[in-house]
């Protein structure tokens, strides 16, 4: 019999269960897919991404982000999930994005080859009575979610959607161009746009037929996964300051930075696939290939994944979750991931993490460690135990949710000092754990 059960072979399931494996623990680690498929997954391979293939941005070039100091303290930690990524990321300029097959599959291979995983194919629909991590993420099935509502009480919904997929041999391009904001350097494939070219992408968009939710759940979008459809809604000129803000750019067949414009990212490693950077969405799939083929280069496109919207599940962590990440009725099962209340891949990743740690701590009989609070992980931990119940919304990592600093005026300045202030914490941490 193992030591502890992990529901769900996601990124964070995947990476509470190598933690706990470093430390010596059995695990089974259950997945539904592929026998149980979800709205949005289309493959039974462990830590599948399904929305963007960007893990957000790095600390590179002198520039330091909030998410760039998760990664940091991620790698101190050794990340599973984290070193898969950079074996196969590709092109995104100051961003970690990757080869969405190839990530998959070597988180596969690594769980297959770890003695003390069990990979297990199956559906778990109750709270096992033993110690277990609960991982099952965003897209929880319907059973194990209404077993976790029993025990915990509270549960939100929320919107996320999923931007298009192109194949490169079909842009066109003698309308677009290559480069990177400001000239560094040429990750990204620019669609640019005249004013009058945008206002007539802009008015078929807004009356594009959609797949609208019921009603009693329309409207509840996690801002940053906001379908492009609805970000339109707020405005002319709301695009042009978001997913197609033109800043930076400079058309060379102009020499003058256009009206507006759509970026592409590369999908995969081979480079032959591109997804719309910023256009996730929840159109039908008609209108999809019939407003963003009106996107100067993409008039002949090839879609070889179509964008989707989908129900995501979270608990709302303050009423239900111990500084722990355990359930408050259940001192014996963990949360990890997005169903904690955080939201993007590698906030989801540190969940996965600090609950992996957290169980092994309560497996062998020793005391919780204290996550520092002056640490992107620890600070991520107290957003989820310390924001007002009746407030609570999905959360990525930023530097607002850092213990805040005083003296310091640059915004330079400042990110850099978190980003020691929380190296030298978890160095710490380290030291202790």
């Amino acid at each position: 019999m193992s030591d502890i059960i992990i529901i769900g072979a996601g990124l964070a399931g995947c990476e509470a269960a190598y933690q706990l494996s470093r430390r010596g623990f059995s695990v089974e680690l259950h997945e539904m897919r592929p026998d149980v498929m979800t709205p949005a997954h289309k493959t039974g391979l462990p830590a599948e991404i399904v929305c963007s293939n960007s893990l957000g941005s790095e600390n590179k070039d002198g520039r330091v982000t909030a998410a760039g100091i998760l990664k940091e303290e991620l790698r101190m930690m050794d990340s599973l999930i984290l070193s898969c990524a950079e074996l196969s990321r590709v092109p995104a300029g100051g961003a970690l994005a990757v080869d969405r097959v190839k990530f998959s599959q070597l988180v596969a291979d690594r769980i297959a080859s770890d003695r003390n995983i069990a990979l297990v194919r199956n559906e778990y629909t109750d709270i096992p009575a033993m110690t277990a991590i609960i991982a099952s993420g965003p897209l929880t099935s319907d059973r194990l979610a209404e077993s976790l509502r029993e025990i915990a009480g509270e549960r939100i919904y929320f919107y996320d959607a999923v931007a298009p997929v192109i194949m490169r041999d079909s842009i066109d391009f003698g309308r677009v161009f290559v480069s990177g904001r400001y000239g560094r350097g040429d990750d990204y494939i620019n669609c640019p746009m005249t004013r009058g070219e945008y206002s007539a992408f802009y008015d078929a968009l807004i009356h594009a037929e959609r797949n609208i939710p019921h009603d009693f759940e329309k409207g509840k979008y996690f801002e940053g996964c906001m379908p492009v459809e609805a970000l339109a809604d707020r405005g002319y000129d709301t695009l042009r300051f978001g997913p197609m803000k033109p800043r930076g750019l400079t058309d060379p067949n102009t020499g003058r930075e256009p009206f507006a414009a759509v970026q592409l990212r590369q999908d995969n490693s081979e480079g032959t696939l591109y997804n719309l950077v910023g256009f996730q969405t929840g159109l039908k799939w008609p209108e999809q290939k019939r407003v963003f083929s009106m996107i100067p280069g993409l008039e002949h496109a090839e879609f070889v994944r179509l964008g989707v919207m989908h129900r995501n599940t979270s608990v709302n962590a303050p009423a239900v979750l111990d500084e722990h990440l355990r359930i408050k009725a259940r001192d014996n099962i963990f949360l990890a991931g997005q169903i904690t209340g955080v939201e993007g891949y590698m906030e989801s990743t540190a969940m996965g993490l600090a609950a992996g740690i957290n169980a092994s701590c309560l497996l062998a009989g020793k005391s919780f460690p204290s996550w520092p609070r002056e640490s992107a992980i620890g600070s991520l931990i107290h957003y989820l135990m310390t924001t007002d119940p009746k407030h609570f919304q999905p959360m990525n990592m930023n530097l607002g949710i850092f213990p805040e600093i005083s003296g310091i005026r640059g915004k330079k300045e400042r990110a850099e000092f978190h980003r020691s202030r929380a190296v030298n914490a978890m160095k710490e941490f380290l030291l202790c754990l």
